[in-house]
């Protein structure tokens, strides 16, 4: 039992990680790699990836995060359910179609140039205003817009003595390039 918490620990992380987790999928996709990527902020996969929600072939409901995640993510029940209840495999196409990913790339030379983009230009932003960020898309996809909306408050509120926000608004007052930020 220890070990299968341990386990569930890992698959978590990327969701609780201060920082955005960016998920590139190359191959083969099953089971537990599904439990993490759905736990990351942003998946991107090539074009031969192959995923499933394999768990109902070894006799176990899903038990790591994919059928707590996955819900909230694809937004299509029937889809998510027949892919879960049938363990069949689906490309990087129908991960596309069903939000499991926002980019399919035609290789994996290309993948990766486009998760480090998206890395570097994630990183140029300040690391305050990405953590508040990811923190509150995170809360607000739990709760109801107006929860939402009284976190954010109180949220900004406590970030309202940083320096990031008067470096960053005078940097887009005057199309100047963004400043170097302190590291959080």
């Amino acid at each position: 039992m220890k070990s299968f918490v341990k386990y569930c620990n890992v698959s978590r992380f990327p969701f609780y990680c201060c920082k955005p987790v960016i998920a590139a999928v190359h191959g083969v996709c099953f089971g537990g790699g599904i439990d993490i990527i759905s736990a990351c902020d942003i998946r991107h996969c090539t074009q031969d990836a192959l995923f499933s929600v394999k768990e109902v072939d070894v006799g176990l409901a899903a038990d790591v995060g994919s059928l707590n995640r996955l819900p909230k993510i694809c937004g299509n029940e029937s889809w998510l359910k027949e892919v879960a209840l049938t363990a069949r495999n689906f490309g990087a196409d129908e991960a596309l179609k069903f939000d499991l990913v926002s980019h399919v790339y035609a290789t994996q030379e290309e993948m990766v140039k486009g998760v480090l983009d998206t890395a570097k230009k994630i990183a140029e932003k300040s690391p305050v205003a990405v953590q508040g960020t990811k923190i509150v898309l995170n809360y607000s996809r739990d709760h109801t817009v107006e929860e939402g909306l009284q976190f954010v408050a109180t949220w900004n509120q406590s970030q309202l003595m940083t320096e990031d926000i008067p470096k960053s608004g005078l940097a887009v007052m005057t199309k100047s390039p963004m400043p170097p930020f302190a590291k959080i």
